[in-house]
């Protein structure tokens, strides 16, 4: 629905395009039809956010399992400057990388455990950063500034918009069925 409603303004475009708004039928079009369904499919996305936020649980569990079977991954870029800063060959470092990452890959395949990590510690050249894989394997390495981000957009764009529209605001209680 919501790729429906991105398209919907080339919709419009073209008319206008094509008719420079010379109030035609065509033009009338979009007012009767185009703008419309703009606000009825956006009124679906809004429900199906809606019904799938309301029941939303996050697991943590869950989570931080995903994140350790993916975090090696993750983790070779910072890896892979790790070594080189440390006075590692680039290529050498960067092809050791990329082998033993399709081994896991195929490892994890077949069903097993992502070993990467193991298989990376056990090459000499990768050894230079011994002392760092701890620091190299930390999450809180690869969140960026995600937090900071997201409560500065909450503060700034949608508690201001909350609060200038909480007149009009109706909450799921009040929604009659």
């Amino acid at each position: 629905l919501a790729r429906f409603v991105i398209g919907l303004p080339t919709t419009a475009a073209n008319t206008e395009v094509a008719q420079w708004l010379e109030r035609t039928l065509d033009d009338s079009a979009i007012r009767r039809i185009t703008i419309p369904q703009a606000f009825l499919a956006l009124d679906g996305v809004l429900n199906l956010h809606l019904n799938i936020a309301s029941g939303l649980v996050v697991n943590h569990n869950i989570v931080a399992k995903r994140l350790a079977a993916e975090m090696p991954f993750m983790a070779t870029e910072t890896l892979l400057m790790e070594c080189v800063q440390a006075g590692g060959d680039r290529q050498q470092c960067h092809e050791l990388i990329r082998q033993k990452s399709m081994e896991a890959v195929a490892i994890i395949k077949a069903g097993g455990e992502n070993p990467l990590i193991d298989l990376l510690k056990k090459e000499k050249a990768l050894g230079i950063v011994k002392d760092k894989w701890d620091k190299i394997l930390d999450p809180q390495q690869y969140k960026g500034r995600a937090q900071e981000q997201t409560i500065d957009f909450v503060q700034t764009i949608v508690e201001p918009l909350l609060q200038k529209h909480k007149a009009h605001i109706v909450t799921q209680s009040e929604v009659s069925v």
